[in-house]
């Protein structure tokens, strides 16, 4: 993912969240910023190479059908959140919202985090077609090998996500200063914009169309890719009025996405100086649980 973009949407936010702090003050709209941790559930990619020559004059072609966990190291996130509750204290005083529509708001969450893999075991299946032996010779059939263990691939990226939350909370513990309740458990749930990044390198026992077991020769890497995908994005937490103004929430979030990646790189074989063009695809699923700290100020 192009830095500039993040940059961008970061920018955007920020001015929205700054034009409302000139607002008058209200006590049902509220700029929040947050931090936290986040760890992925085993992401399940599928991954397939292909296009490495092979051995021969005949340069056979293999075709790699693969996978590997995709477990996620856990990471720190961080984000800001703009919100408001659909009361005649909200956004620009609205005075018109029924009585019920106090316990249903939305707010709009911006956050960026690292996605990052340590080494994962590679397994699966290598297809080679069948070919000629010599122009007017022999056809020679073609072989198939299955691979528990063809390698490692390692991955750094970035994850930067904007939500469009729709909120439900109620009240408890009301009082003179915060008539709704000072303790205010929510939930809520929207599409999210999910711009991402990956950055794998690979190390295979597949050398240009030959397998050598227990000896990883191939090293593949095809540079930083992006994807910019709609996902889903749920919520859930419990907001604590400090003060009027002023609030601790405690939440947990939900983010899913179904991102894909192509990269084009070099097969830099170490057997037989074997070089080539390796191209490979990474389709992840990305489904990302965190838990974060926030502090609002409501106006």
């Amino acid at each position: 993912m192009k830095r500039r973009t993040v940059y961008v949407v970061f920018g955007l936010f920020l001015a929205v969240a700054l034009v409302a702090l000139a607002a008058p003050a209200s006590a049902e709209m509220y700029v929040e910023g947050y931090l936290g941790g986040t760890a992925a559930a085993n992401m399940g990619q599928a991954l397939t190479i292909q296009d490495i020559p092979g051995l021969g004059k005949n340069g056979i072609t293999q075709d790699n059908h693969l996978q590997f966990p995709g477990t996620s190291d856990a990471t720190v996130l961080g984000g800001l959140k703009l919100g408001t509750w659909f009361v005649k204290e909200g956004f620009a005083g609205y005075s018109g919202y029924p009585d019920w529509m106090k316990y249903f708001g939305f707010y709009t969450d911006f956050s960026f985090q690292r996605l990052e893999m340590r080494g994962q075991t590679i397994s699966g299946t290598t297809n080679t077609p069948g070919v000629l032996n010599s122009p007017g010779g022999p056809f020679v059939a073609g072989a198939s090998w299955v691979n528990p263990n063809a390698g490692q691939i390692t991955s750094e990226g970035s994850l930067a996500t904007w939500a469009f939350m729709f909120a439900a909370r109620y009240g408890f513990l009301p009082d003179s200063e915060v008539p709704f309740g000072r303790l205010q458990p929510y939930v809520a749930v929207g599409p999210a914009v999910m711009f991402s990044s990956m950055s794998p390198k690979i190390a295979t026992t597949f050398v240009g169309g030959v397998v050598v077991p227990g000896f990883l020769c191939s090293q593949i890497s095809g540079g930083s890719q992006a994807s910019t995908n709609i996902g889903l994005a749920a919520d859930a937490g419990i907001r604590i009025m400090a003060l009027k103004n002023v609030s601790i929430d405690l939440s947990f979030k939900y983010r899913y996405a179904q991102p894909s990646y192509t990269f084009s790189g070099i097969d830099g074989s170490t057997a037989n100086s074997l070089n080539g063009p390796a191209t490979f695809k990474l389709n992840p699923v990305y489904s990302l649980f965190s838990g974060q700290l926030g502090v609002a100020y409501h106006f």
